[in-house]
C-alpha cells in the first residue's frame, strides 16, 4: 500500500497506463495473428488488406510508447516481406 497521497495518485495512474498499454498491444497482436493466418493459407490479396490495420495498429503502439519504433518498423517489413513471397 501507498503511504503517501502521491504515491496513491502514482499508483492509480500507474495501473490505468497499464491497463492502456495492455490494450493497445493486444490490438496489433490480434491484426498480426490475422494477417500470419491469410499468408499460411495463400490468401494474398485479403493478407494485404489487413496489413494496413497491422500498420495502423503498430503505428499507434509505436506513437503511445507501448513499443519501440523500430520494432514496429520490423514487424511491419517482415510481414510486408512474408506478403510478398505468397505466389
Amino acid at each position: 500500500m501507498p503511504n503517501t497521497k502521491s504515491a496513491a495518485k502514482a499508483m492509480r495512474q500507474s495501473l490505468r497506463r497499464k491497463a492502456r498499454n495492455i490494450k493497445s498491444k493486444d490490438a496489433f497482436k490480434s491484426e498480426v495473428k490475422k494477417v500470419k493466418k491469410l499468408i499460411a493459407e495463400g490468401k494474398k490479396n485479403e493478407a494485404m488488406e489487413a496489413m494496413k490495420k497491422v500498420m495502423s495498429a503498430l503505428d499507434k503502439a509505436a506513437k503511445k510508447n507501448v513499443i519501440k519504433k523500430n520494432t514496429a518498423s520490423r514487424k511491419k517489413s517482415r510481414l510486408a516481406l512474408a506478403i510478398a513471397k505468397i505466389k
